[in-house]
């Protein structure tokens, strides 16, 4: 009668014991995010690694992302003659929703998988260990530096996807579909209101910590040499993007639910 039972119990106890490591890794990371001392010059490589090198691939994910917006509303609102509402329909889809969606999932397969593997590396070939003889803290040193520069970041390149996103579809509106670009520009500048793009950023800084913090904590902890950094780099990109989609829904319900 137990033995069905014994499955659910190790599963049971294996989440609940990954929860807690990540909650205990998650509290020591922010507490030496906001103690000295601070290692610059490894923020400021984060820094270029995370926003300089990610630009190209939010920026073309994010025009693409507008001009098919851009052409799916056009259809569906023809429908009901209700083309003059493409405009409207793209400015608050991108910065409310998919900018800071899609650079996220961007950043966690560019940044994340980056990340995993090199801590990961450095992991399997006792490089951390040897941070901790030399009296350095892997986490000061290594974790805190991504986590800042991933928060600080991701807002900026999210801010880049809304002006290229919104540009996107104002190419496939205006030189695709005929509108007027006049029409078009001041439609989509009066409908803007300053909570979509501050709820944008704010997905965007929650969305940069989950990316990093999914990548430092499984290279942090993998084990088992090459395949194992194969294992954390693959359980940094799928824990990041399916935590993104979660706090997603969570943080436009906070926003948005009447």
């Amino acid at each position: 009668m137990i033995n069905p039972l014994q499955p659910v119990g190790r599963a049971s106890l294996a989440i609940l014991g990954t929860a807690g490591r990540l909650t205990l890794f998650t509290a020591e990371a922010l507490s030496h995010c906001v103690r000295p001392p601070f290692y610059g010059r490894n923020i400021l490589r984060a820094i270029v690694e995370i926003g300089y090198f990610s630009l190209p691939v939010v920026g073309l994910t994010a025009l693409f992302a507008g001009m098919v917006l851009a052409l799916q509303s056009y259809t569906g609102f023809a429908r009901f003659s209700a083309e003059g509402a493409v405009a409207n329909v793209v400015v608050l889809s991108i910065t409310r929703e998919l900018a800071p969606v899609l650079a996220g999932l961007m950043l966690a397969g560019r940044v994340g998988a980056s990340m995993a593997a090199e801590i990961g590396t450095m992991r399997v070939t006792e490089q951390i260990d040897a941070l901790t003889t030399l009296s350095t803290n892997p986490m000061k040193f290594l974790v805190a530096p991504r986590l800042i520069a991933g928060v600080a970041m991701l807002p900026l390149l999210v801010t880049v996807a809304d002006v290229i996103g919104v540009f996107g579809g104002y190419l496939v509106s205006v030189y695709k579909l005929g509108f007027n670009p006049s029409n078009y520009l001041q439609s989509t500048w009066d409908f803007l209101q300053l909570q979509d793009y501050l709820s944008g950023m704010a997905k965007a800084a929650v969305f940069g910590f989950l990316v990093t913090l999914m990548g430092c904590y499984h290279g942090y902890n993998s084990r088992g040499g090459a395949q194992g950094v194969g294992t954390a780099t693959t359980n940094a990109v799928v824990s990041a993007s399916i935590l993104i989609l979660c706090f997603n829904y969570i943080l436009t319900e906070a926003f948005f639910a009447r």
